[in-house]
């Protein structure tokens, strides 16, 4: 910016104290003009990136967590199938019962990757986050979070889906769970510890995550409302073409 300062025409000709107060006036106005309009747009570029970041933390955070709810209902349904086992080989005349509730608690996790490719796939957005060591923490997250699913989930279902075993008794009984249990208390470990790192590098509370769960289930809830009106006005309109073509069959 290109900025002139006139000296006043009094100044120049020399006309005392008066003028030269006038003029510094006049130089110290344009200053403070120059200084509040560049650190005002300073100040707003700031607070803007700085709310950008945020939002793209919260969102990775709320995601981790998320994930890591759903690897810890895994990782009980383990230790709960090992505990039906220890009824089972206790009172085996509770077979007919123990086998099917054991046949529900099949380790499942429950993930999308939208927001993980979000912020994996973009340098702008990691570049906003600014922190290094946070994101490579939460790619180790999303890599340990894929592990649990191939190394525990996948084959404990694929075990059980592709034999026999649950038929019997000594087939329940004879299914080593304790193998996966392990496997899944240390790939647990490791995500608690990760996730624990994230929030306290990223100052994120207890609080913050409840407010960002509420509000992104109120959004989810109003988008499912609206798939639901979708539906009821397709099956209206279905309904009254199927009448029409119905009709065009027919005398009346």
């Amino acid at each position: 910016m290109n900025v002139k300062v006139h000296t006043p025409e009094s100044l120049k000709k020399g006309s005392g104290m008066a003028s030269w107060k006038q003029f510094l006036l006049s130089l110290l106005a344009t200053t403070v003009s120059i200084a509040l309009t560049f650190g005002t747009s300073g100040i707003i570029n700031y607070n803007k990136k700085q709310s950008e970041k945020r939002q793209i933390v919260m969102m990775v955070m709320y995601d981790m967590y998320s994930s890591l709810a759903s690897v810890e209902n895994a990782d009980a349904s383990i230790r709960q199938s090992m505990e039906v086992q220890r009824q089972l080989a206790e009172d085996p005349a509770r077979f007919d019962d123990l086998r099917y509730q054991i046949a529900h608690l099949m380790p499942r996790v429950d993930f999308t990757e939208t927001t993980e490719r979000i912020f994996s796939s973009s340098i702008e957005t990691i570049n906003t986050v600014g922190n290094v060591l946070f994101t490579e923490n939460v790619a180790t997250f999303y890599q340990m979070r894929q592990i649990y699913k191939t190394m525990v989930c996948d084959p404990v279902f694929n075990d059980v889906a592709q034999n026999e075993s649950f038929s019997s008794i000594k087939g329940i009984l004879d299914f080593d769970y304790s193998e996966y249990a392990l496997t899944s208390c240390s790939i647990l470990k490791d995500m608690r510890q990760l996730y624990a790192q994230c929030r306290q590098m990223m100052k994120v509370t207890d609080e913050e995550i409840e407010a960002y769960r509420k509000a992104r289930e109120q959004i989810e809830k109003s988008v499912s409302e609206e798939d639901e009106d979708a539906n009821d006005i397709y099956e209206i309109i279905e309904l009254q073409r199927s009448i029409n073509e119905s009709k065009a069959k027919i005398n009346y």
